[in-house]
């Protein structure tokens, strides 16, 4: 009898521990994703990745926490109020290094940031070089001190030819000779909408502003204690995008939708189409690399650039901004079309 209950108790022991592995591996670890403006299609991979069920593949349940004009979720996260952030460029994460934030790039959703300049048609603009011509360049505060500073010392554009913006369209549209910046995934939709032609479209990143952009970002500490976690979230997320560009996203854009119900579905495929029209997601390191490539010889390219143009001293340790640690394993590749 004592033999039996011997047999029976090591026998539910076993089960117990075998039981208890597969919970462990099934635990679902909950984290907050934040981003840095309202939902849109330029943030639909990761809310794709929540719609088609691969985060929970991943053993995640993400939240997405939207950023808008009131909210400020970068600060949100060297705080440790949430685990991942979405990132603009690389100057951000540049200058985090220099005042000492401790936070990570760990992978790059954009390969090209989306940062236009728009022109009217006919008006002698017809490449980048010929904005110089302009004496109405608008551009924001943030734009000013940074991307065209680089404008002035790649290609000799000057101060005193910029007037500010206030992201209204209504002075380039009445102006035939004024120049705006925006993105290439939003204005020119607008200009198109409100006043009924096309602008004409360059590129900042097609001109040589080689910045990644969308990024993730996530706290040093994090990638040091939990870099599984961090694993997972990014693998996932690509996942996620290329499901979104390349497959069926009606449930990721209703998910848009409902965190920002202003937005139209015209301007929803208007995004997506820019975004494949200028590989703006997946291009040049992507094909091989896979979708959130990220290299140490574009950081340094654009990094170099930064110093030309006095945004950084040169002996800035930018390599503590990013790791390749969780990137260019050509994860989801597989899926593109």
């Amino acid at each position: 009898m004592k033999s039996y209950l011997r047999r029976n108790a090591a026998a539910a022991v076993f089960l117990a521990t075998g039981l208890g592995g597969a919970s462990a591996q099934q635990k679902i670890d909950q984290t907050t994703f934040g981003t840095n403006w309202v939902a849109q299609a330029e943030h639909g991979g990761f809310y794709q990745a929540v719609a088609d069920g691969t985060y929970k593949k991943y053993n995640l349940e993400v939240k997405i926490l939207p950023g808008g004009p009131q909210a400020n979720n970068r600060m949100l996260l060297p705080v440790g109020r949430i685990d991942f952030y979405m990132g603009g460029n690389m100057i951000q994460a540049f200058s985090a290094v220099q005042e000492n934030i401790p936070t990570l790039v760990v992978a790059a959703v954009f390969q090209k940031d989306p940062q236009v300049f728009l022109a009217h048609p006919g008006q002698g603009f017809d490449t980048f070089l010929d904005l110089k011509k302009s004496n109405d360049i608008l551009v924001g505060k943030e734009g000013l001190a940074s991307f065209y500073q680089w404008m002035k010392t790649e290609f000799g554009f000057k101060e005193e030819q910029t007037k500010p913006y206030t992201f209204n369209p209504a002075p380039f549209i009445t102006n035939k000779k004024a120049v705006q910046q925006g993105y290439v995934t939003s204005e020119p939709h607008a200009i198109e909408q409100q006043a009924g032609f096309k602008p004409v479209v360059h590129l900042l990143a097609d001109n040589g502003f080689s910045t990644y952009a969308t990024t993730i970002e996530t706290r040093r500490e994090l990638v040091e204690k939990n870099p599984d976690l961090v694993r997972r979230f990014v693998e996932a997320s690509m996942i996620g995008w290329y499901n979104y560009l390349y497959g069926d996203n009606k449930a990721a854009n209703e998910l848009i939708k409902k965190d920002n119900p202003e937005i139209t579905d015209d301007q929803i495929a208007f995004a997506i189409g820019k975004m494949k029209e200028y590989g703006l997601v997946d291009s040049g390191d992507t094909i091989k690399l896979g979708i959130g490539a990220m290299t140490d010889e574009r950081m340094k390219d654009f990094f170099d650039k930064m110093v030309r143009a006095g945004l950084f001293p040169a002996d800035l340790e930018y390599k503590k901004s990013y790791t390749l640690q969780f990137v260019n394993k050509g994860i989801g590749n597989e899926l593109r079309k």
